[in-house]
């Protein structure tokens, strides 16, 4: 789908990858940007409308939904993410706050914008995924497993939401240099070639898109049939 006259709708939009995405696709001639986050007074970038919206809250999401009908591309960008293995004391706390916003997160926003989408000829929804949806270590395990649910989840809802032809694109990448990773002495790719390649990607009618090196090298080594996720399990 083309970034000309679409109507966005971003969560985590008031820093970082979030405000990348609004800003870009507002260069990119979108008719429309709702620019949501918890607190919608953050919103600073001019010529969006922001939306107050907690991802973890359903009622929020209902509510954003039906205020924003005529939404056609949804951008699932809020995230967490919390240091820490499986042995560590506090790991199912851990990986239960961080499914809440990754997964569950993006799921109500997807099942609650699906029949918008359906009324406004399909659109499309971007999933902001990781390089750690396919390897992990013990400082980011608990992440890494709730980023493998989130990219099983894009997969499913890419064939469920077919018939209504709507595109489902996960976005997977490495570290991105925005202020959640300051801290850490690490390869980093800016977040306005993260959106610039993910936009490309959505407006050549892609299902994924590898945004760094790092992940495209971890993609190639996976498997000698990468884009086997896309067949469903009941059609062999």
């Amino acid at each position: 789908m083309k970034l000309e006259n679409a109507v966005v709708l971003i969560t985590g939009a008031n820093r970082g990858l979030g405000l990348a995405f609004a800003k870009e696709a507002l260069a990119r001639g979108a008719r429309k940007v709702y620019a949501a986050a918890r607190n919608p007074a953050s919103i600073t970038l001019k010529g969006v409308v922001p939306v107050k919206l907690d991802v973890n809250n359903p009622e929020d999401v209902a509510r954003v939904a039906r205020e924003c009908a005529d939404v056609t591309l949804l951008i699932n960008n809020a995230g967490v993410a919390e240091m820490g293995g499986f042995l560590s004391d506090d790991a199912e706390a851990m990986l239960r706050r961080q499914l809440e916003t990754n997964l569950f997160g993006p799921l109500r926003l997807s099942r609650s914008f699906a029949p918008v989408l359906a009324n406004n000829s399909g659109g499309g929804i971007i999933n902001v995924l990781s390089i750690a949806s396919w390897i992990t270590g013990p400082i980011l395990a608990t992440y890494s497993a709730t980023k493998s649910a989130a990219w099983s989840m894009t997969n499913a809802l890419r064939q469920e939401l077919t018939s209504q032809h709507t595109q489902v694109l996960g976005l997977h990448v490495g570290f991105i240099d925005t202020d959640l990773t300051s801290n850490m002495d690490v390869p980093k790719i800016a977040p306005e070639l993260v959106v610039s390649r993910t936009y490309d990607g959505l407006e050549q009618n892609a299902h994924q898109v590898l945004a760094d090196e790092p992940t495209q090298q971890v993609h190639q080594a996976l498997s000698s049939h990468p884009d086997v996720y896309l067949v469903a399990m009941d059609s062999h």
